[in-house]
């Protein structure tokens, strides 16, 4: 179940989103360019190990504070192609309607702020883990959060391939946010018991990063004398600026 579009109206360029999309695009090529076990390192020293600030051996010899910068270096790495495909394309999706209510400079600190708590999440859960979690999943879990709270009955077009076919569907975001949150918290739960990560998702990243997004997106939202009013013909789908459709009853978005 794929996001392919929503329906939010927008005023300003999402300049902060195209700006994230080009660092991980960027850091990616980077990445493609080494020898398989220079990525290893590469990854072991920018990416999030668990075990290096919450683990056992972290009590006899504490992080420096320069290993601290794993907590944000982490979210600009990915481990693949279609890991960082799967992740700019939801980013490009949700990121324009939260930045364009929050402000570029907001919106920025907020998805770092996402990121950090993704990450302080996936640590805490996973204390005992060696591997490196990368990937901005984490922090795009929180501009999801935030999106569903500020634009719950916006419409979202989902496309979910039945055998050989796309199916095209028009949902409610909150709808598809509730789902998306149950799918990761129920093997996010699962992996409690388990002592280690399942299928190598970092489930609890994106738990934590969702629910700090969705904690944080209304508090940093613009004052709305700070926003140009739309105007009738604004807008996609026919939809109103929060997402609904024409003549349903909400306040602005």
């Amino acid at each position: 179940m794929l996001p392919v579009r929503d329906g939010v109206a927008t005023r300003y360029p999402p300049l902060a989103t195209w700006a994230v999309i080009g660092v991980c695009v960027a850091v990616y090529l980077v990445e493609a360019g080494l020898p398989p076990r220079a990525f290893e390192r590469f990854l072991s020293e920018h990416g999030l190990v668990p075990a290096r600030f919450f683990g056992p051996a972290a009590l006899r010899h504490p992080p420096g504070l320069w290993e601290y910068r794993t907590f944000f270096t982490h979210m600009w790495l990915h481990g693949g192609f279609f890991h960082l495909l799967a992740n700019m394309w939801t980013l490009l999706v949700f990121g324009p309607a939260v930045e364009d209510r929050l402000g570029t400079g907001r919106y920025l600190g907020f998805y770092l702020a996402c990121g950090l708590a993704a990450g302080l999440a996936h640590g805490l859960v996973e204390a005992g883990s060696s591997v490196p979690a990368v990937g901005a999943s984490g922090a795009i879990a929180g501009v999801i959060g935030a999106y569903a709270r500020l634009f719950p009955h916006a419409r979202l077009v989902l496309v979910v391939p039945v055998l050989f076919l796309p199916l095209f569907l028009e949902v409610p975001a909150i709808l598809f946010a509730a789902f998306w949150f149950l799918t990761q918290v129920i093997p996010g739960l699962a992996t409690l018991g388990a002592g280690g990560e399942a299928g190598g998702v970092a489930w609890w990243a994106h738990i934590g990063g969702f629910v700090a997004g969705w904690a944080l997106g209304p508090a940093l939202r613009r004052p709305r004398r700070r926003y140009r009013r739309f105007y009738a013909d604004e807008g996609v789908f026919g939809f109103l600026p929060d997402g609904r459709r024409r003549g349903g009853i909400g306040p602005w978005g």
